[in-house]
């Protein structure tokens, strides 16, 4: 297998995910990550804001009239003069006619009913992570059909072959039937192929999951790990880096439990699109909790899927039947 680079929405998307990929750390480094909290306590910077609207443009340029789904609103900006005027100096440097008002209605494309053909962005995964100066990526899919047909990571923090600690960044992309690739963040290397680990033994297999406790539970993820047999610490990771480490057989499994304090939760799609195809992509499988496969098309949550399973696919089983065997 060999990703087409030169396919026009291949090309697009590691062009656009590179260039917030790259801002991302700038508006980080320049002491701009002033944030807000929005109505469900998330906070959120000026670098989800700026980097949507980037991508919201340059998605009207190259495919008009393409639909954008993606997390953030213009009304939570609104009220907040001195972080929107922050966002457009920011979106300028890229589009020099961009005001106030373009801003906000290119955050607003995304503001659409998943259906059918629509590109999914999320603008900054695990903002708690970009806060903290840990991990975090630029996640952007396109999905058709309710299946991910491509998913391009952009991780500025990720050692460039995905290992799980500080690097230069990369560039993480799938395309359905091409398999998965990685490329530094700063471009000038030839893309390298993605494959997950062989590890079949809970024993010495590695498990990663969310930095944030309150993303998931720690307490039932650590009663699954010691009823499995694993052994290793789990690695403590914000955002969807998680699946590029572990596509890259960097790590064998990746557990996104339900949060006891929200037991009705339903993961966002953009929280999992890229990552998903990725992992598939190289070599492993992702499903829910119940060993469904993950589905896009219910609107702009897994309505019908309960928390995430990610693995080599040699340990899934075994993960879900210990899942199963939990209650």
């Amino acid at each position: 297998m060999v990703l087409d680079i030169s396919a026009p929405e291949t090309a697009f998307a590691v062009r656009v995910v590179r260039e917030a990929a790259t801002l991302a750390p700038r508006i980080q480094s320049g002491m701009k990550t002033m944030n807000l909290i929005k109505g469900d306590l998330s906070p959120t910077t000026v670098a989800d804001y700026a980097i949507q609207a980037l991508v919201a443009q340059a998605l009207e340029a190259a495919f008009p009239g393409e639909p954008l789904v993606a997390e953030e609103r213009s009304a939570d900006l609104r009220g907040n003069e001195a972080m929107l005027d922050m966002v457009t100096r920011f979106v300028r440097e890229s589009v020099p006619d961009a005001d106030v008002d373009k801003v906000c209605g290119w955050i607003d494309r995304g503001d659409f009913d998943p259906a059918g053909r629509f590109w999914l962005l999320d603008p900054i995964d695990g903002t708690k992570g970009y806060l903290r100066g840990g991990q975090y990526a630029v996640a952007l899919a396109l999905i058709a059909g309710g299946q991910v047909e491509l998913g391009v990571l952009g991780c500025p923090q990720l050692n460039p072959d995905c290992s799980p600690s500080a690097g230069a960044g990369v560039i993480v992309a799938a395309r359905r039937g091409q398999g998965a690739w990685r490329v530094p963040l700063s471009g000038g290397a030839s893309y390298e192929p993605l494959r997950v680990s062989s590890c079949a033994e809970a024993a010495s297999a590695r498990l990663l999951r969310s930095h944030e406790a309150g993303h998931t539970d720690a307490g039932k993820i650590a009663a699954l790990s010691s009823a499995m047999g694993m052994q290793a610490p789990p690695v403590l990771m914000d955002s969807q880096a998680k699946y590029a480490v572990l596509a890259a057989g960097h790590a064998d499994l990746l557990l996104r439990m339900l949060s006891p304090a929200m037991p009705d939760y339903k993961e966002k799609i953009w929280d999992q699109a890229a990552g998903t195809i990725v992992t598939e992509e190289a070599g492993g499988r992702v499903t829910d909790l119940d060993g469904r496969p993950l589905d896009f098309s219910a609107g702009r949550t897994l309505a019908r899927n309960r928390g995430v399973v990610a693995s080599n696919g040699f340990l899934h089983e075994r993960a879900l039947k210990a899942i199963a065997e939990a209650g």
